[in-house]
């Protein structure tokens, strides 16, 4: 049974019909609401830290989403029947859970003891990963076991974030890992992704077909997986620099070959194009701050591959599969397009911030606005499909 079957056989309420429509949603709303939590404590002087704020944007935004994509995905790549019901809900549950449990930790660091907090939330990554590694397995769906071990990896340097916070109060190591990891998803994932729907979306109108996957996508990805693997073992190296500067420009070549020129009449397909743009920028950009610290600084790169490659593709792909799983037409609408303005202006002005010292402040607040911005609008334009049931047309 496909994924579209299945939940059309589900017979409980829509929420919980597929691992999108939780995940995204929630996970947009707490992206929209933490933001502003963090700018708070870090313009008054709160009792928040750099280390709550990087880990929910990376570990709690980001993986939720990620666990939302991949329940709905992985069951389509091994034919197996997708988690819905009360499974989906309990982890739904444990993510929430999550997500208080280090808000908590954040506001009253002494209140409740900090191994208790990190387990609750180190729980729901590893349960993601046993699932993924069950399915793949299970389905012999052998092609995905990269994802599976992306997803692994993930897991783990959430644990390694909670050791290293609780023994320095800064998780540098373990944020470079889970950093790699996304954008290793995003190469590896959005790769696919990306020039297929827009060769679909191609064929329908006639249009220039984006290029097939052959050896320069792969050789783009075992770069961009070298580079990544060598900014973890010697982050201020002039070779882990140069890797990443040139895996930036042969990603920017990669995307070039999809003709995302072409795809300015649907902004549901181009979003997909910027979010990559994103991630090969992001990825240049550290390399630069790597060779010339005193020209590019390190928060640029990372701000351009979290705020722009993540922020911009996850809300490319939250758009993009919320339609297509609730029944609706595959096209961006006047929201669609609202949201992806205010999430590319939020990466922009980061990027910009990080770059402009002398105006940080001001950058970053604006940049916070509109990130908030975007994702509440997500929350609101889609919310209601996302709770309710597909068109009686589409059942």
């Amino acid at each position: 049974m496909s994924t579209a079957s299945a939940m059309r056989a589900y017979k409980g309420h829509p929420f919980f019909s597929i691992g999108l429509r939780p995940f995204f949603l929630l996970s947009a709303i707490w992206a929209g609401v933490s933001v502003p939590i963090w700018l708070a404590a870090f313009s008054h002087g709160g009792a928040i830290d750099l280390s709550w704020h990087v880990h929910e944007m990376l570990f709690g935004y980001t993986g939720g989403v990620i666990v939302g994509f991949l329940m709905t995905a992985v069951p389509n790549w091994t034919g197996r029947m997708p988690v819905v019901g009360a499974p989906l809900a309990a982890m739904t549950v444990l993510w929430t859970v999550g997500r208080l449990a280090m808000l908590a930790g954040a506001v009253s660091p002494d209140f409740t003891p900090r191994i208790w907090l990190s387990s609750i939330d180190i729980l729901f990554l590893m349960a993601m990963a046993a699932m993924v590694w069950r399915e793949v397995v299970v389905g012999r769906n052998w092609r995905n076991v990269p994802v599976a071990v992306m997803v692994s990896v993930l897991a783990l340097s959430n644990v390694g974030f909670h050791l290293e916070v609780g023994l320095t109060g800064l998780a540098p190591v373990s944020t470079r890992i889970a950093l790699s990891v996304v954008a290793m998803m995003i190469a590896l994932i959005g790769g696919r992704t990306t020039p297929s729907f827009t060769r679909n979306w191609q064929l329908k109108r006639g249009g220039p077909l984006p290029a097939l996957p052959d050896r320069l996508d792969q050789a783009v990805l075992v770069l961009t997986l070298v580079a990544l693997v060598s900014w973890n073992v010697s982050p201020e190296s002039s070779w882990a620099g140069s890797l990443l500067a040139a895996a930036g420009l042969f990603n920017l070549l990669r995307l070039a070959r999809w003709k995302g020129y072409a795809t300015l009449a649907e902004p549901l397909v181009l979003i997909l194009h910027m979010g990559y743009f994103w991630l090969a920028c992001g990825l240049g950009l550290i390399g630069l701050a790597v060779l010339a610290p005193s020209v590019i600084p390190q928060s640029a790169g990372i701000h351009a591959l979290t705020a722009g490659g993540i922020g911009v593709m996850t809300l490319a792909v939250m758009t993009r599969a919320s339609r297509g799983h609730t029944g609706r037409p595959l096209t961006a609408g006047a929201a669609g397009v609202i949201i992806y303005l205010m999430i590319n202006v939020a990466a922009l002005l980061r990027v910009t911030g990080g770059i402009w010292l002398d105006a940080h402040m001001p950058f970053l607040i604006a940049s916070g606005t509109c990130w908030s911005a975007a994702f509440l609008a997500f929350a609101l334009a889609y919310g209601g499909m996302l709770i309710g049931p597909r068109p009686a047309s589409q059942r």
